[in-house]
């Protein structure tokens, strides 16, 4: 028995293991990593792993522990090389590997650093990561006389996404990878494409020099705006650092959030697709569940967390699921797994079909007033109270109540939602109505639950 490990309390979080560099997290943490994920991998009879990484300067070493951990416990290791995380979800489906990991900080700060992983075809999430913890601890782990092979998967990743194209009229388009780790595929993959390209903030540089890697900040997004501006563009694609989520930019400049993105490509699937289930998180809009209504498709609304989105997919068999966040989830015609690359392929084989441009059709899509995304500490020994409380006193009032992630209440011609984040210590809170007054007013009700629990909303 080799002796035990343990994790920072931080690291292990609900969909992947993240942390500082240097400070809640190590190499040799990587290696623990690999001897405990890779005991479990052999104790199901799996045999085989794919590891990936991102371009951020600490990744290379914590691949290589990684792998050491890996190998240890008699697992043949296939190394895939730099790349997104999507990149590793498709090597792993592709070669039939039991299980895979990407080191990746995702669009954390450079200093920061993580795993996400996947056992069988399955997302590795909640209490499974949180057993890894007790497994390192344990230093019981499977010993044996593994092999670590050179696999690169980037040529027939990118032409596996180029594969679902269908040609058209000719664009312009603007591509911004924001120095992340779907740098390199992005350059790669517009060469395989019709039209005018521009790739921008290309070059993989785990420092981030030109802007945070993050999609959903609208500041984030504003080089891509002007550089769609500068080309007269049709559109615009970001990328964040480990190019598992989107964001996308009209001719006009406008910026198509994650429920707005699903609307375009829930149509054309829904035209395959008869009928099917549509998944979109709790924090999307009304307009979208009424809009793939509308088009003949069975909305359905899902907690927030792209491991959640998946194992929901798998369960209703949805040919389609995206989150506000940008994770676009495609089983029509892919794997079920949110690669960002593939959903902005398929958005412009849409766009290349359509008569209109985007920001034609984007003016066409129903609008509603809303906040952004509202985030404030809670205490994580007192985040999910405040929620059961709510929700106990909204159902003595008799409110119509949603409470499949949080509450999502609907009233006065809107609605407002409260959920706690199941990574942070922080409550998430976001209103949506027909008019800026039905708005505050919404705000005032959930303004009205949060004081009621001890709880101050935000100015």
């Amino acid at each position: 028995m080799a002796d035990g490990h343990s994790f920072h309390s931080s690291i292990l979080r609900e969909y992947d293991i993240r942390g500082i560099v240097g400070e809640t997290l190590h190499e040799d943490d990587a290696i623990a990593l690999g001897q405990a994920f890779g005991s479990l991998v052999i104790e199901g009879g799996g045999r085989r792993v794919c590891v990936g990484y991102d371009g951020r300067q600490s990744s290379p070493g914590m691949e290589a522990a990684l792998v050491e951990g890996l190998k240890s416990t008699g697992l043949d290791v296939d190394r895939i090389g730099l790349g997104p995380s999507p990149m590793l979800y498709y090597a792993t489906a592709d070669c039939g590997a039991d299980a895979g990991i990407m080191v990746t900080g995702s669009h954390n700060p450079p200093t920061h650093n993580g795993f996400k992983m996947m056992l069988g075809r399955k997302p590795f999430y909640g209490d499974a990561i949180k057993n890894l913890g007790a497994r390192a601890a344990s230093g019981v782990f499977a010993t044996g006389n593994g092999t670590v092979a050179d696999r690169p998967a980037f040529e027939n990743y990118v032409a596996r996404v180029l594969s679902d194209f269908k040609g058209g009229k000719d664009l312009s388009v603007v591509w911004d990878p924001g120095n992340g780790a779907a740098g390199d595929a992005v350059t790669a993959a517009v060469k395989g494409l019709p039209g005018r390209h521009l790739v921008i903030n290309g070059e993989i540089d785990g420092t981030f020099p030109n802007h945070h890697p993050d999609p959903t900040i609208p500041e984030n997004l504003q080089q891509l705006r002007d550089a769609v501006a500068e080309q007269g563009a049709d559109v615009g694609f970001a990328f964040d650092g480990d190019g598992d989520r989107i964001g996308i930019i009209d001719g006009n400049g406008s910026i198509l959030w994650g429920d707005q993105i699903l609307i375009i490509l829930g149509e054309s699937v829904l035209s395959e697709y008869p009928g099917a289930p549509i998944i979109a998180d709790v924090k999307a809009s009304q307009v979208l569940f009424d809009e793939i209504a509308r088009m003949g498709g069975q909305p359905v609304m899902a907690k927030t967390g792209h491991s959640l989105i998946k194992a929901k997919m798998n369960e209703l068999n949805a040919p389609l699921a995206g989150e506000m966040s940008g994770h676009i989830f495609f089983a029509d015609h892919y794997y079920g797994f949110d690669d960002a690359l593939y959903a902005a392929v398929r958005f412009l084989s849409i766009l290349c079909q359509m008569k209109e441009t985007l920001a034609e059709r984007y003016a066409q899509i129903p609008k509603a007033v809303n906040t952004p995304e509202l985030r404030f500490p809670c205490p994580d020994d007192r985040k999910f109270a405040v929620i059961e409380e709510v929700k106990k006193r909204l159902s003595e009032a008799g409110a119509n109540v949603n409470d499949v992630d949080g509450v999502r209440v609907s009233e006065g011609g809107g609605w407002w939602l409260l959920r706690a984040s199941n990574t942070q210590a922080v409550l998430v809170a976001r209103c949506e109505a027909d008019s800026e007054a039905s708005l505050a007013a919404l705000k005032r009700s959930l303004s009205d639950q949060l004081e009621a629990s001890g709880v101050s909303l935000p100015d």
